[in-house]
């Protein structure tokens, strides 16, 4: 059976690039502009392509394209091209054209999306415009997507995960180089934050061109929206997308809700959410991402007897990955959001807000993470509807948490609700998974989590109880921190490893061995 740890370490490589540039970024962005009326302003005006994102970038295209690409490559490197051109020019028409039309329309869009703005008008006119300026991301990230998952039927992983850090150098470098411009002027600096967005959407796709190119793609002028594969991957891709659609309503709706809150409430989630996303993006993602090319092909084969201990060993794979680094980052969740955030503008009461939703961001990512790959699955199978279904349950759950709990606890019902609801999405996918595999025996995957979750507790706890012992020696600036944080994370991860070997977690030892690619002696 083929070992995805390869390809799970060379994504991870890349998106370990990637997220670290990631926070940079978010460390320039709190210092720059820290927690105010415009950050909310911006974020609102860039979750509004982003809202769209998901339904023609990364996880829709990739669930359709990549199962239906990998059939046509079988055939020939001919069949192949002719379907990765008819996707390419249709992203550019159908994209291209809601790009324009969300550009015209930059204001009622701002209107509806941060409708709770409307008390502040020129708040919301400041959003309308940021709109205008970060629609064409849209279109750059989706071709960006298309990119990727060639590059992932190749078997390529590195360099559509490490694609992103251009976004991130060129999201830095552009509001960097613009704040005195636009300060001197009398203008709103947040604009020079919007035109980086949008020229790092433009290189992730342009620097992920020359290697499709050297995988043997060529393009060939070919828009025919009735060819048979391009009806294939259509007939995965709108049921992904639908339900990709309720989760975007779910976003829609909770921008919406938050727009009402205390201002600053929906800069300090975004902040909390871009943490969240390290070891999302550096784990959970990776596994998913390099199982689905490596599940269809088992589908393709009829290989079924190497499916199931597949995706088992996937999911084992993302839970030692993401459990204890989910766990660690909760306990250091306020010493981490300091050493990132605080500074220039972005002050102790930022801190103290973003780590509170940090908390309960972390605690959904190895759920989110055994999603993917457990959705990978029913790709697969070419079943897009299964996760569709799932996914209207968790977005209800979401919703109905949020309105439950948002006078209560404020801006944290957000967090929290979007946790749960992770747990029961992957709850009811594992339960009709049987459906399209057989029988799965998940009877080791449960203790193993427990264990795992244990593990990490008592790492956690130890690390954080060291930190706090040290913290006074140390100082509060940022060297002496991120030394001391560096020191305890690393003790708390030796402690996770040790009590793993007193709680005789076998797999531990495999999964270092093989992420790491350390050979035993035969």
């Amino acid at each position: 059976m083929e070992d995805i740890a390869h390809g799970v370490r060379s994504f991870t490589i890349g998106t370990a690039i990637s997220r670290i540039l990631g926070l940079a970024r978010e460390m320039v962005f709190a210092h720059l502009f820290g927690s105010s009326r415009s950050t909310d302003a911006f974020n609102a005006a860039f979750r509004i392509p982003n809202l769209l994102r998901d339904l023609f970038a990364e996880t829709a295209l990739s669930a359709a394209f990549v199962p239906v690409l990998t059939e046509e490559k079988v055939k020939s490197k001919q069949h192949q091209n002719l379907l990765a051109s008819n996707i390419f020019n249709t992203l550019l028409v159908v994209v291209g054209l809601i790009t324009i039309l969300g550009m015209i329309f930059a204001r009622p869009v701002a209107s509806v999306v941060a409708m709770g703005f409307g008390q502040i008008p020129e708040k919301l006119a400041l959003t309308a415009g940021l709109t205008f300026i970060t629609f064409p991301f849209l279109l750059f990230i989706s071709l960006a997507a298309w990119a990727m998952s060639y590059h992932n039927t190749e078997g390529s992983f590195f360099v559509p995960s490490v694609a992103p850090a251009f976004f991130n150098v060129f999201s830095i470098a552009v509001p960097v180089a613009m704040f005195g411009w636009y300060t001197s002027r009398g203008g709103d600096p947040i604009f020079g934050a919007a035109i980086g967005v949008t020229v790092g959407g433009l290189m992730q796709f342009l620097i992920q061109v020359p290697g499709v190119y050297h995988q043997g793609y060529r393009y060939r002028f070919y828009l025919n929206w009735r060819d048979p594969q391009f009806r294939r991957v259509m007939a995965l891709f709108i049921p992904v997308a639908i339900g990709l659609a309720g989760s975007r309503i779910n976003v829609f709706v909770n921008t919406i809700l938050v727009s009402f809150l205390a201002e600053r409430s929906m800069t300090w989630l975004n902040y909390a959410y871009r943490i969240m996303h390290l070891p999302l993006g550096l784990f959970g993602i990776a596994v998913g991402t390099v199982a689905l090319p490596r599940f269809s092909r088992l589908v393709l084969d009829n290989k079924i007897d190497e499916l199931k201990p597949g995706l088992l060993d996937s999911l084992k794979m993302v839970f030692f990955l993401t459990v204890p680094s989910s766990i660690l980052i909760a306990f250091f969740s306020f010493p981490l959001t300091r050493l990132i955030y605080q500074r220039g503008q972005f002050g102790p009461q930022d801190t103290a807000a973003v780590s509170q939703a940090l908390i309960l961001y972390v605690l959904g990512i190895p759920f989110i993470s055994a999603l993917r790959n457990v959705a990978s699955v029913f790709y697969a199978y070419r079943d897009a509807k299964a996760p569709m279904y799932a996914s209207f349950v968790s977005i209800a759950l979401n919703i109905v948490m949020n309105l439950a709990l948002m006078k209560t606890i404020g801006f944290l019902a957000f967090p929290l609700s979007a946790s749960v609801a992770s747990v029961v999405n992957v709850y009811l996918l594992i339960r009709w998974l049987p459906k399209k595999t057989g029988p799965i025996n998940f009877s080791s995957v449960y203790p193993y989590f427990l264990k795992l979750a244990l593990a990490s507790i008592a790492a956690g706890a130890s690390g954080l109880y060291a930190f706090k012992l040290l913290a006074p020696k140390f100082g509060l600036s940022f060297l002496p921190v991120l030394g001391l944080t560096l020191i305890c994370g690393a003790g708390a991860l030796l402690i996770f490893y040790l009590v793993c070997r007193l709680l005789k977690i076998k797999e531990v030892d495999s999964y270092l061995s093989r992420f790491l690619k350390i050979r035993k002696p035969h």
